[in-house]
């Protein structure tokens, strides 16, 4: 996953110290450089950051002159913040990851453009022999209701056989750009009777499920608009495992505004003025039938299992809702 120089590189990164005047985050500080990993080649680095909860609450206060207050209030602003989504009090605080990511997952990760990225280019450099292969838990069926989902997991020969094909067709194009490139891993040619293909040219060749790297910063509120689809149950597998390494780093970073963005964004629901119209109906002690509530027959379904009941209108066991397939990309 990472190159014995690189170890000795993040070994370096760790053992450096800088005095400053600027806030700092022990919590963070701990897992500076440190890579966490992620499928099966891929890795999550938190590489800088400015800002924490204290910044929030400045930015918030400025506008009303109030200097800092205590701990214990600026929780409770950070989270009155949160809950009427006031979002500029958050964009004062940024996080910069380094992140080696399958390039099919970069693709749609790239969707989020409020963010700086810089990515390994393929142009100037040979990319990796390196390729995401599912584990076969995670190995599906497309979605029979769902365009953009998973349904049931794949066995026996069958799984066996789409692994076999995932892994052939990924060594065989990187031999093919290997061999279109002739170039070893200093640059030198294999065959010096023969001219290489440019790298520009010679990586279009390449699988998807390879391994690329980027740098990705951002600010803390666009984080937690990436976090609350990306981290979501509905999210595809392979970019949802990074989401949520990335919310332990937020955990660890900013703990007020992790709180309040668990409570106000990852665990609530929206609802619309119809859906609200029917709760209060319900409230109000009247059986609502699905075809009487004046919503769609998807949006009865979402607010059936939002509220932990089946689509009759009834409880479920434990008031848990009824379980849905893994959808794909947002």
């Amino acid at each position: 996953m990472l190159t014995d120089a690189q170890h000795q590189e993040i070994a370096a990164a760790r053992a450096a110290e800088a005095r400053t005047r600027r806030p700092t985050v022990p919590a963070l500080e701990a897992l500076l450089f440190q890579p966490v990993p992620v499928l099966d080649h891929g890795f999550l680095r938190v590489i800088d950051y400015m800002g924490d909860d204290a910044a929030i609450v400045q930015a918030a206060r400025v506008s009303y002159g109030a200097g800092t207050k205590a701990t214990n209030e600026d929780r409770g602003l950070i989270r009155y913040l949160m809950r009427h989504r006031h979002s500029t009090p958050f964009e004062m605080c940024e996080i910069k990851y380094h992140v080696k990511l399958p390039i099919f997952v970069a693709r749609q990760w790239i969707r989020h453009r409020t963010a700086n990225v810089n990515e390994y280019s393929a142009r100037y450099s040979i990319l990796d022999r390196e390729f995401y292969v599912p584990a076969p838990e995670h190995l599906a069926a497309q979605s029979a209701s769902n365009r953009q989902g998973r349904g049931a997991v794949l066995e026996g020969a069958e799984a066996a056989e789409v692994l076999d094909l995932l892994r052939q067709d990924a060594a065989r194009n990187y031999d093919h750009y290997a061999a279109m490139l002739n170039e070893d891993a200093e640059g030198n040619p294999v065959d010096p009777a023969r001219q290489g293909l440019a790298r520009e040219l010679a990586r279009m060749n390449l699988t998807l499920n390879t391994y690329t790297q980027w740098y990705w910063k951002t600010d803390l509120h666009n984080l937690l608009g990436f976090l609350s689809l990306r981290a979501d149950a509905h999210a595809q597998y392979e970019i949802r495992v990074y989401a949520e390494a990335m919310l332990e780093t937020v955990r660890a970073w900013v703990p007020h505004a992790f709180e309040a963005f668990r409570d106000y964004r990852m665990g609530a629901v929206t609802l619309s003025a119809q859906m609200l119209a029917v709760v209060r109906r319900m409230l109000a002690g009247e059986a609502v039938p699905a075809a009487g509530s004046g919503l769609s027959k998807r949006e009865w379904r979402e607010l059936m299992a939002m509220l932990g009941c089946d689509e009759s209108g009834s409880a479920l066991p434990g008031g848990a809702s009824p379980g849905a397939e893994s959808a794909g990309a947002r």
